[in-house]
């Protein structure tokens, strides 16, 4: 038998392969871009445990052409947010276990989320779609107030992400919204505003079955600062008191059943606020950049065989085995490049074993790939990553160490 992946997250592919292999499956990713897992592919797991195959991911029939040519498939996997759609309608269509279609477009909808989130008496505030001009600055204060953030409703990698505390920088926002509307492939879905959360962002990273929850531990996550809203570093597992954890727990468990995901893994962002957690977004997949690998280190378990089971359609064992961090605490940074250009390279990674943490490289680019926005997660050139005895101590060994990393860019000029 065969499991399948449309398209995957950049790192994890050699990890998939092996749990596939022990629950005695090939596996295959269809892909229209084979460098976004140069690393993986370049690995041993990776390239003697993927088959690859090429085909236009965004081509329905193309995809469904290639997937009737793969032998005895027994499931399909998506652990990416742009394709989670077309996985479940694909899984549905071809009698393969998998969500509901439309549990998945309301995950998809973020808009959609927080509204029925703030009905359900689980989020302080709502959401409102506005249209992306300087005007609709006025429906924005009297729908959710200053300060407030505008994003769109189908976005990832934290693009098209404006937090904006006064009306200047909330006119300025929707300005620059809509000039990006008016580029080629536009924003991805409606723009709309909620209220800005004061207080650390965290994610909770989960395993669902039949309605009920497992939460598997919180990563700290780290942003830059304005205007640039990216991710910059996470770190797993935080320290947090018990009564603490389960209260998110129980939290995050309401909020996934309230917004129907029922099954599989969820990485849901949320804000600790003064109020308790309030929610960011939910992606129903597992964490993505080294998100798993950290809870695979710190854990001790393969979390990616809790990823087969939920894709065969059976009762993931994870939910059941026992849960402590044995494993080192993991943290990781990412290295963006400074300026638009075409990378050259990295200067400082032949010293990266000097530093405690058994520190780690993980490109997510290649000497002579483009860069063309280091606003968001697409500027992220490669990850550093490092051990610790705890999250606090992991995060500053990898943000030492990640310092002295730079990517060498060639600008249009050459230089």
């Amino acid at each position: 038998m065969t499991i399948a992946a449309l398209e995957a997250l950049s790192f994890g592919l050699g990890r998939t392969a092996r749990a596939c292999r022990a629950a005695g499956h090939r596996f295959v990713l269809l892909t229209g871009d084979r460098s976004v897992y140069r690393h993986e592919l370049a690995t041993a797991d990776g390239a003697d445990g993927v088959e690859v195959i090429d085909v236009d991911t965004f081509d329905p029939p193309a995809v469904r052409r290639a997937l009737a040519r793969v032998p005895d498939l027994a499931g399909l996997i998506n652990t990416t947010d742009t394709w989670s759609g077309p996985a479940a309608d694909l899984a549905q269509e071809l009698g393969l276990p998998g969500p509901d279609p439309e549990a998945v477009k309301l995950l998809r909808d973020k808009a959609r989320v927080r509204r029925t989130l703030h009905r359900a008496g689980l989020s302080a505030g709502t959401s409102v779609v506005v249209q992306p001009r300087p005007d609709s600055a006025e429906s924005v204060r009297e729908a959710v107030g200053l300060p407030a953030v505008l994003k769109v409703s189908a976005g990832t990698s934290s693009r098209d992400v404006w937090i904006t505390h006064d009306d200047e920088a909330l006119r300025a926002a929707l300005a620059e919204a809509e000039e990006r509307a008016r580029r080629p492939g536009g924003l991805n879905g409606s723009l709309f505003a909620e209220p800005f959360l004061a207080g650390p962002l965290y994610s909770a990273e989960t395993l669902s079955w039949e309605g009920h929850t497992r939460l598997l531990g919180v990563l700290s996550r780290q942003t830059s600062r304005r205007p640039a809203v990216r991710e910059e570093a996470a770190a797993f597992p935080v320290a947090l008191p018990d009564d603490q954890l389960a209260l998110i727990e129980r939290w995050v468990g309401s909020v996934l059943a309230t917004a129907g995901h029922d099954q599989g893994f969820a990485h849901v962002e949320f804000v600790l606020t003064g109020r308790g957690p309030e929610l960011v977004e939910i992606n129903r997949r597992i964490g993505g950049a080294l998100v798993a690998e950290a809870m695979c280190r710190t854990l001790e378990v393969d979390v990616y065989e809790a990823l087969v089971d939920v894709t065969l359609g059976r009762r993931p064992r994870l939910l059941d085995a026992p849960l402590r961090p044995t494993g080192p605490a993991v943290a990781f940074v990412l290295v963006y490049a400074d300026e638009p250009g075409v990378l050259d390279g990295w200067a400082g990674l032949e010293g990266l074993n000097a530093f405690p943490g058994e520190v780690g490289w993980y490109p997510v680019r290649a000497p002579g790939d483009a860069v063309q926005h280091v606003g968001d997660q697409r500027g992220c050139t490669g990850m550093v990553l490092a051990q610790g005895a705890t999250a606090e101590l992991a995060q500053h060994r990898a943000w030492s160490a990640a310092t002295t990393v730079r990517p060498v860019m060639k600008t249009a000029e050459g230089r």
